[in-house]
């Protein structure tokens, strides 16, 4: 496994819509080194998704790991490929996001909260998971960067997108607000 470098806002690669992967490719020796190198990239970065446009692959297939805390249950290591998104409750929650291909960049964007997807996991696999609340949140972000889509393109509200540093200064969400934070 190798760490990658993860493209950054403006290369080409993440502003493709990704490629479906053959079933036979999940199991290639291949495909499974893209996963451990995504995996292993994830959390060289600190991030709890990465999806393979940001690894300069445009292919379907994103990693979500999300370690649990006090506000929310987690999610183990979970690897989607050719992922497909339904919208399962259309009210919206707002999250401050930040993400590997946009550094140091912090927006507020709002989503459906909860989700259902289908996919294939790393043997190919057919499986469905129902998220909502903040993983809802993260499962969309990763996904979209399948399609082209980055946290910025979803930013109604200009005026709330900031740098870190100021983000942590000036608009970091109070528990009280009802606005999350989501770092990947």
């Amino acid at each position: 496994m190798a760490i990658r470098k993860v493209a950054r806002m403006g290369h080409p690669v993440l502003r493709k819509v990704a490629r479906d992967v053959q079933a036979d490719e999940i199991r290639s020796p291949e495909f499974q080194r893209l996963i451990a190198d995504m995996k292993a990239t994830m959390r060289e970065y600190g991030g709890i998704g990465i999806a393979a446009p940001q690894v300069h692959e445009s292919v379907q297939l994103a990693l979500i790991e999300l370690p649990p805390s006090a506000e929310e249950p987690g999610q183990n290591l979970t690897v989607f490929v050719n992922p497909k998104i339904k919208v399962l409750d259309k009210e919206e929650q707002g999250y401050w996001e930040g993400c590997l291909s946009v550094p140091e960049l912090r927006g507020l964007v709002f989503r459906p909260r909860k989700v259902e997807v289908s996919y294939l996991d790393e043997n190919g696999k057919k499986q469905t998971l129902v998220v909502e609340d903040f993983l809802a949140t993260v499962v969309q972000h990763e996904l979209d960067h399948l399609q082209g889509i980055l946290f910025v393109d979803r930013i109604e509200d200009m005026t709330k997108l900031a740098f870190l540093e100021e983000y942590q200064r000036y608009c970091l969400p109070s528990s009280d607000e009802g606005i999350g934070e989501l770092g990947d």
